[in-house]
């Protein structure tokens, strides 16, 4: 492990070589590597004072801003893990990832205090909450403070903290098969292998000027933040995701890469001013997290003049492990299926297909499920062993949940999920957690949750609903009901009515019949 590529080595390494170099944008606010390294330290003294220290967790709940890079840049100053909050949860959803967090700092933009109110469970690990707002905002908000307030005054020194390889410097939460929260702990190691590998595998140096437009408590956000800042790259951070601004800042700050979901791809496309706009400083742009038909993918090469690379991965495997190179994109030549796969494995990263029922690799062109070994997987699941151990076994393969196969090549196909998990617009969507939300509703009496195709989002969620005997309840009834209890992306986009769902004769359901008709004619069933 090369100390420079950690979170807290990047900061130091470029701050001192490349001190008034522009490091970050966002808006009107511009910083220097200097500028950043300063913050970070007085950050790190202000959590500090608060009780932080090695191994402590620190919780940041806001999208996309400079705020969150002092928290995990002046986190990793201390030894302090960083715990991005999905802004996108209900309230009840971020209480529990706070709490299972056990995080003792929360810094909570004022945007997310009405939600921060509704937190049933009162958060009672936290001992301090900072408000990214002004004095007014934090007042009447128990062991609350104004951030600037907070952090105004603190000593701008380097606390030294090194880490060693094993120790955790980011959190990141990711649902369970039941809905339940999982931090997934991302050490030294794993985010040092991570930043080495974008510059040995993508080419990503100090001239990147990097478009950071996903959000930061994604690992397509903060890992690939971290990417270009591991080589002394600019980065550009977009609050919230706009096509129109995306398109303005490539011409006037001369992106160069970014990572973007398939849906933003799309939405690009449809964007008048993808006509008039000067794309020219674009080199590479990398995609991932949800199925691209081959004919958007094929627009998207002949819209924009650069590369383009896919990348599968996982939380859990800190992103990438599998590249399709833009050698591999030839949407109009003999080798145009190769636009369906996920490319080949890093050269570092082991990979195999193993069959669901021995646990043996498959031969070359057999579906099973895709376990990786590298070090990439993460260190496992906070505070739930048994978890971590059904998901990495002795020997170090993590089971990715995901089916597939491989080609003579080498080329990876992914299939169909193990899992039920569906995959929106890049956000994972557990049905059995949607279908007990249906469930409590007193006019359903058996409810089934499917993801079907999509062509914006990838998959949609579809609810399929037996009404209570004698009872009626309409499709916007349901999907409001969902609302008032979930995030609004874990939703049925659309709720069909049946009269019994098909089920085994141990009342599993079988929902691949129910999949079936949807996904007739579709080659690839996941991202």
């Amino acid at each position: 492990m090369q100390e420079r590529f950690t979170v807290a080595g990047m900061i130091r390494a470029h701050a001192g070589e490349r001190p008034q170099a522009e490091m970050l944008v966002c808006g009107s606010e511009r910083r220097s590597w200097s500028d950043q390294f300063a913050r970070s330290c007085a950050t790190a003294q202000a959590l500090s004072d608060e009780g932080v220290g090695e191994g402590g967790r620190v919780a940041f709940l806001d999208r996309n801003g400079l705020a969150y890079f002092d928290l995990l840049f002046g986190g990793a100053l201390i030894g302090a893990v960083n715990v991005a909050v999905n802004w996108r949860l209900a309230p009840a959803e971020m209480a529990a990832v706070i709490d299972d967090s056990e995080a003792s700092v929360l810094v909570v933009h004022r945007q997310y205090l009405p939600a921060l109110a509704a937190m049933d469970s009162g958060l009672p690990k936290l001992n301090r909450i900072v408000v990214l707002g002004d004095e007014d905002d934090a007042a009447g908000i128990e062991r609350a403070v104004a951030y600037e307030a907070w952090l105004e005054g603190r000593p701008q020194d380097d606390p030294g903290f090194r880490g060693g390889e094993g120790d955790v410097s980011m959190q990141l939460y990711t649902s369970g098969t039941t809905g339940l929260p999982k931090g997934v702990m991302l050490s030294n190691r794993n985010i040092a292998t991570t930043a080495a590998s974008a510059g040995d595998t993508f080419h990503i140096d100090a001239s990147t000027v990097s478009l950071v437009a996903m959000p930061l408590f994604h690992i397509g956000g903060s890992g690939w933040a971290l990417c270009g800042m591991s080589q002394g790259g600019r980065s550009i951070v977009l609050r919230d995701v706009d096509s129109a601004e995306i398109l303005r800042l490539i011409e006037s700050e001369g992106i160069t890469e970014s990572f973007l979901v398939p849906a933003v791809l799309m939405f690009l496309l449809q964007t008048p001013a993808l006509e008039t706009t000067d794309l020219s400083s674009l080199r590479n742009i990398f995609y991932g997290a949800s199925p691209i038909g081959e004919e958007v993918l094929a627009s998207c090469m002949e819209a924009f003049p650069c590369e383009f690379t896919q990348v599968y991965g996982l939380t859990e495997t800190t992103g990438a492990i599998t590249a399709l190179r833009p050698q591999d994109h030839d949407p109009s030549g003999p080798r145009r299926h190769l636009l369906r796969s996920a490319g080949k494995p890093h050269d570092f990263v082991e990979l195999r297909i193993v069959s669901t029922d021995t646990g043996g690799v498959v031969p070359a062109g057999e579906v099973g499920e895709v376990v990786t070994r590298s070090p990439l997987n993460m260190l496992g699941y906070f505070a739930k062993p048994d978890e971590t151990a059904r998901t990495v076994d002795a020997e170090g393969w993590l089971r990715t949940g995901d089916a597939g196969y491989l080609d003579e090549e080498g080329f990876l196909f992914l299939h169909d999920r193990i899992k039920d998990m569906i995959v929106s617009g890049g956000e994972n969507v557990y049905p059995a957690e949607v279908e007990n939300a249906l469930l409590a509703h007193p006019r359903i009496a058996d409810a089934a949750v499917i993801g079907v195709p999509d062509e914006t989002w990838g998959e949609a969620v579809k609810a399929v609903v037996v009404r209570a005997a004698g009872e009626d309840v309409t499709a916007e009834e349901i999907v409001e009901f969902c609302r008032e209890r979930l995030a609004g992306y874990k939703c049925p986009k659309s709720v069909d009515f049946a009269d019994t769902l098909p089920r085994n004769p141990s009342g599993k359901l079988l929902k691949r019949e129910l999949r079936a008709p949807y996904w007739a004619g579709k080659v690839r069933k996941i991202s």
